[in-house]
């Protein structure tokens, strides 16, 4: 099916909408202050070995050093990619001005046995992978077993194994297996580095399996060239943004255009396309309206309607969603609608369009795990199976995996839908303190960026001498602490200082925009 891509880029937060025929699919979002290190590649210095714990601190940019334990260390890596120990009485050659070092002399590869203190030392230069961020006054967990991650396989370039996922059926993993052994084999017929298949890559045909071996060998090729330009304590490898991932997972044949409505973003997203996947550069186009890119298709009414529980049908039914932590409900009710003909058939077209909705409702709001959908009771097993098999038709759609069971006894489907990233729901919201954790609220953060964009909004409207925002004190707060910077840099975007003014007795949702 034929979609739209739609990028709305901000100095503090990325989004992205999947339109198809028109209707919103699929909502992306990622913040800027809120993206993690994890996946990160750097070449660190090691800065202190500890004996006594098997494990060392390296430094590797960041304000405080970071850990890697002897269990993390690769004997691979440490033959290719370390500098080789110094005899005693010399010091490590230093590496000035980012130029490559000397070339190493061949060493061993050590003993995975062999305690840290033998393997590695101080000032070594070691390339390592962010394994979990730094939390509180803990620095970031380290390994030195490099993975790159792609859209259908794991690249493990200092590994010759290829692996399939254990969630893949078992008669199938060898099939899958014997196709990549063939498209990753070199010249002499060995491989050329280590492959798992994910999940998704069940359904995938050789052509999208040997883009992504060519995408991951290419990005493992940067970063080695980057590990021999670059000093230690540099970063060689950041994992793929949200406008990158667009390119690598979203896009696909039935792409027909990905607006973007920054010129930045545009370039950097037309180079990265260029070099990766330069099938999707014609896709690429640069968004210039006066309106917002989002208001092009509602997008944000969508977003509103996706936090509320109650979902209204053309037909008059509806749908109550419930997400627990367990699992997700969803009621279908008819409502209004009353039908042209008789009970039976109201019943039968209610539950024909909620089976449509529930599959979009499920992409929209990024639901996973397992989900049990109430549909209205039917007398009649065609209009079940009729039911069923269009609920199945439209889950087809989702590039997420689902699984889908027929009626139970109780007149229930359930299903279940790959976990992929938090629901939309929760990373919007947060537990409404006013109501003891029954209800959500929109996090202080997403009430700013909706005060921004809608200044955005206002000053392309209208030419006050001053924007003046009312809001609670913990969306106050938070503008004059860790969104100070994005306040400011819209300030001078538009040219109008923006004030603050704290009202206790407003909600955290509630605001207002006074034009001075």
């Amino acid at each position: 099916m034929n979609q739209d891509i739609l990028i709305n880029w901000s100095p503090q937060e990325t989004r992205v909408a999947v339109v198809e025929q028109g209707a919103v699919q699929e909502v992306h979002i990622e913040r800027t202050l809120e993206r993690g290190l994890v996946g990160n590649i750097y070449l660190g210095k090691v800065s202190r070995v500890l004996p006594g714990m098997q494990s060392a601190f390296l430094d590797i940019g960041l304000d405080r050093a970071a850990f890697l334990h002897v269990a993390d260390l690769m004997p691979n890596i440490q033959a290719k990619h370390a500098t080789p120990r110094a005899p005693a009485d010399a010091e490590p050659a230093p590496v000035a001005g980012g130029a490559a070092p000397a070339a190493a002399p061949k060493v061993l590869a050590p003993n995975p046995v062999l305690p840290i203190e033998k393997q590695i030392f101080e000032g070594q230069a070691l390339m390592v992978q962010v394994l979990k961020d730094p939390i509180g006054t803990k620095g970031a967990r380290l390994t030195a077993q490099i993975s790159i991650a792609g859209r259908l396989l794991v690249f493990l370039p200092q590994d010759n194994h290829i692996g399939v996922s254990q969630k893949i059926p078992a008669a199938q993993r060898e099939a899958l297996r014997q196709r990549l052994l063939a498209l990753t084999a070199t010249a002499d017929g060995s491989p050329a580095g280590g492959f798992i298949l994910r999940t998704n890559a069940e359904d995938a045909d050789d052509e999208e399996l040997a883009d992504d071996v060519a995408y991951l060998r290419k990005t493992w090729l940067r970063i080695k060239e980057a590990a021999l330009r670059q000093p230690p304590a540099s970063l060689l490898h950041e994992d793929l943004n949200l406008m990158q991932r667009v390119l690598r997972d979203l896009s696909g044949a039935g792409t027909q255009s990905i607006r973007i409505d920054s010129r930045e973003q545009f370039g950097l997203m037309q180079g990265f396309a260029g070099e990766f996947m330069p099938d999707t550069v014609a896709k690429l186009q640069h968004y210039s309206g006066e309106r917002p890119i989002f208001d092009l298709f509602n997008v944000d009414e969508e977003i509103v309607r996706a936090l509320g529980r109650r979902v209204e049908l053309k037909s008059g039914g509806y749908l109550v969603i419930d997400q627990t932590e367990a699992l997700t409900t969803v009621d279908v009710n008819t409502g209004g609608f009353v039908g042209a003909r008789n009970f039976d058939d109201t019943v039968f077209r209610t539950n024909l369009e909620a089976a449509q909705a529930i599959a979009r409702q499920l992409r929209l709001r990024n639901l996973g795990g397992i989900v049990i959908v109430d549909f209205i009771d039917m007398t009649r097993d065609d209009h079940r199976e009729a039911v069923l098999a269009e609920f199945r038709k439209q889950l087809a759609r989702d590039r997420v995996k689902t699984m889908t069971g027929g009626f139970s006894q109780l007149g229930l489907v359930e299903m279940t839908r790959k976990r992929t990233r938090e629901s939309l729901a929760h990373m919007l919201s947060e537990p409404c303190e006013a109501c003891g954790g029954k209800g959500a609220v929109k996090t202080p953060r997403s009430v700013c960026y909706d005060i921004l964009r809608e200044i955005l909004r206002e000053a392309r409207a209208f030419n006050p001498r001053e924007f003046r925002v009312v809001a609670s004190p913990k969306v106050v707060e938070l503008f004059l602490d860790e969104e100070r910077a994005h306040l400011a840099g819209l300030s001078e975007f538009i040219g109008k200082p923006i004030s603050l003014q704290s009202e206790s007795s407003m909600t955290q949702e509630q605001y207002d925009i006074v034009l001075m």
